[in-house]
């Protein structure tokens, strides 16, 4: 008599549940995938706060108090008398304050409108452009410090470019660019609108890439002509690269410290925050409180333009 077997088929239930224990261990990290996720965010983490939070924070710590930096012992309570001190009998810090609003007026008013022009003018498809955009970004490679010196090249009173352009090098009607305190500033401005015009350059024609061919098509059927399709369509389009630009422009005016800081140390003239919180924080008259005060006034101010932009950028993302 023939017998007949039969193999009972596995129930999905029975199939499905190894299949999820099973890719439910594969989604786990592994001991090494976690180490290395560690040396990852931990490094850089580490960098930052070594490099910019714990320095804030301390230098917040020490504006209210009174150190001459020799032995942590000697460090004393002080209150806000620093601050009072900065504001009310120090004599550098009201013009430095004046410098560093001329600073920001004259890359508002020149040094950004001038990046902008360029980077409209590089976006015609001219012939050689990508040779134009290279000279004008070459600034943007280089350090401020070496800016510096090549504008002193630039402004030396008896050997420099400008002033044997104008023959008067080595006679007494040459002008002392660096030297005469009503003019050093605007010489400084120059050197740091010759930088700044080229990021500027190189962030609007990133804007201008995205515009839409579309809008400007449009107003060029609706009878506008270059300039109104520039002004009433495209630029105001790019607002978000507007914004960037903005607060870009302010952090450059407030952080401005290497170009002055070469040609006199931030004096005769060219009082500037950022070098009146040197001059007290390096050198033999070390006045650590009036420095940390100083700096924490400096990053107070500019984090105002950071907050804002961060606040637009991350509602817009919400």
């Amino acid at each position: 008599m023939a017998t007949s077997t039969s193999v009972a088929a596995p129930s999905p239930t029975s199939t499905a549940a190894p299949a999820r224990r099973r890719s439910g261990r594969g989604s786990k990290l592994t001991r090494g995938d976690k180490g290395v996720l560690a040396v990852m965010v931990g490094i850089p983490t580490l960098i930052q706060a070594v490099l910019i939070w714990i320095p804030m924070l301390l230098s917040i710590g020490l504006s209210f108090t009174r150190w001459n930096a020799l032995a942590l012992s000697n460090i004393r309570p002080a209150g806000l008398a620093n601050y009072d001190f900065v504001l009310k009998d120090y004599p550098p810090f009201w013009p430095a304050v004046q410098h560093n609003i001329i600073w920001l007026l004259f890359l508002a008013v020149l040094g950004t409108p001038l990046g902008l022009l360029l980077a409209v003018l590089l976006d015609q498809n001219i012939r050689g452009s990508r040779i134009y955009q290279s000279i004008f970004f070459v600034p943007v490679m280089l350090s401020l410090p070496l800016i510096g010196i090549i504008w002193q090249l630039m402004y030396a009173r008896n050997e420099g470019f400008i002033n044997n352009l104008l023959g008067t090098a080595g006679t007494a009607g040459a002008v002392d660019w660096f030297g005469d305190s009503n003019v050093n500033l605007w010489a400084a401005l120059i050197a740091a609108t010759w930088r700044h015009s080229g990021y500027v350059m190189v962030l609007y024609l990133a804007g201008l890439k995205g515009v839409d061919p579309a809008l400007k098509e449009a107003a060029s059927i609706d009878g506008a002509n270059a300039t109104k399709t520039f002004f009433q369509v495209v630029f105001p389009s790019m607002k978000p690269i507007n914004i960037v630009v903005v607060v870009i422009t302010i952090i450059e005016a407030l952080r401005a410290f290497d170009i002055v800081y070469i040609i006199n140390r931030g004096t005769n003239g060219l009082e500037l925050i950022s070098a009146l919180v040197v001059q007290n924080l390096v050198g033999e008259g070390q006045v650590i409180g009036v420095g940390s005060a100083l700096a924490v006034m400096l990053l107070v101010v500019s984090l105002v333009p950071i907050t804002i932009y961060l606040s637009r950028t991350f509602s817009k993302d919400a």
